[in-house]
């Protein structure tokens, strides 16, 4: 099983410190939660029936055609590469590790490729995989763009799969409007925007034909009642969305405006911060460490093929958190102080 952020219980047991004494900064969980609704008497009763609501929610917020509900998006990052046999896959890299994962799981031929490389890639590819919003990197690709490379791998019976986990705050460069498109499919997370990982419930947009061999493949029940209920709620709450989208862009640029301020250049979304290991004077793995031992657990990505190596920052989810972690990254400047620029000794003296 692969390494993935909000492991407290791996902090608890490497550095000994309780469970509640740490501030959680290794995801992109937006810490403002949607506020779950009281739940109908019968949530946990019943068995989770296929939901016209949900549905019909989701396709209005992700103004997509048709759309399936899945249990979290990882269901269909897991499924989706045994609905066909075995192909050409290109996967964006680096990105979230699931993707390329899952795929050679299926013993399908992958081949891991830089944003930048993507274009020439889709010649050879029967399957194009990529995030946009790009985890952890931030980097994304125009909704123009992704539409000519799914048309282009649809003329072979290619699929073009975008994971959109990340997009709820820059709507624009969504493909899930154009979901009904030949080769088409689009991930999307309610973990991330609305912070109800728990929940364990996402979408995937794609032609009808796709999306019922998806359905029977993960089979009855998929969706928890409860899932279900909270989830109709917080996509039809366009007031709570709203304010959520802005409170989120001020804060992913105060995190942004944060690092910069202790010499430390990033790239990221809203909801996260990426530190490259040469921006961080190839000191991630200390700077992981020194925040550990204050109780400030980040996501460090160790070097290897294909893989990001760096250091990925949350948004805390009080004013407390924010100050924890201005204090702890004073306190690194300070131990660092030969390392960064001029100005900023003289601020420091």
């Amino acid at each position: 099983m692969l390494e993935h952020g909000g492991n407290l219980r791996d902090a608890v047991r490497h550095f000994g410190r309780s469970l509640e004494d740490w501030l959680d900064l290794s995801t992109g969980i937006n810490p403002h939660f949607y506020p779950a609704p009281q739940l109908a008497a019968n949530a946990w009763h019943r068995l989770p029936e296929y939901s016209d609501a949900l549905v019909q929610a989701a396709q209005a917020y992700y103004r997509a055609p048709q759309m399936l509900a899945v249990a979290g998006s990882q269901a269909v990052i897991q499924a989706v590469p045994r609905l066909r046999p075995a192909a050409r896959v290109v996967v964006s890299a680096p990105s979230y590790a699931e993707h390329a994962y899952q795929w050679r799981q299926a013993a399908h031929a992958v081949t891991e490729c830089r944003y930048a490389e993507l274009d020439a890639a889709v010649e050879q590819a029967d399957v194009v995989v990529l995030c946009n919003p790009n985890n952890p990197t931030g980097e994304f690709i125009p909704a123009d763009q992704l539409l000519r490379w799914a048309a282009q791998l649809a003329e072979r019976g290619g699929w073009l799969v975008v994971d959109e986990a990340f997009a709820d705050t820059v709507p624009d460069i969504s493909v899930a409007p154009h979901a009904d498109q030949p080769g088409l499919i689009v991930l999307r997370s309610v973990g991330k925007f609305f912070g109800l990982a728990g929940i364990r419930l996402g979408f995937v947009a794609a032609e009808k034909n796709l999306l019922q061999q998806l359905a029977n493949y993960l089979g009855p029940w998929s969706v928890s009642g409860p899932a279900q209920q909270i989830a109709i709620a917080a996509l039809n709450d366009r007031q709570w969305q709203t304010q959520t989208a802005q409170r989120l862009q001020q804060e992913g640029e105060r995190l942004r405006q944060l690092l910069k301020a202790h010499d430390i250049r990033s790239s990221g979304t809203d909801l996260f911060q990426w530190c490259c290991h040469q921006n961080l004077n190839n000191k991630s793995e200390q700077l992981w460490q020194f925040m550990a031992e204050r109780g400030i657990w980040l996501r460090w990505f160790a070097q290897g093929p294909h893989r990001p190596h760096g250091l990925r920052f949350g948004l805390p989810g009080s004013e407390a958190g924010w100050l924890r972690l201005e204090l702890g990254l004073d306190e690194w400047c300070e131990l660092n102080l030969s390392n960064h620029s001029p100005q900023r000794r003289r601020d420091t003296e």
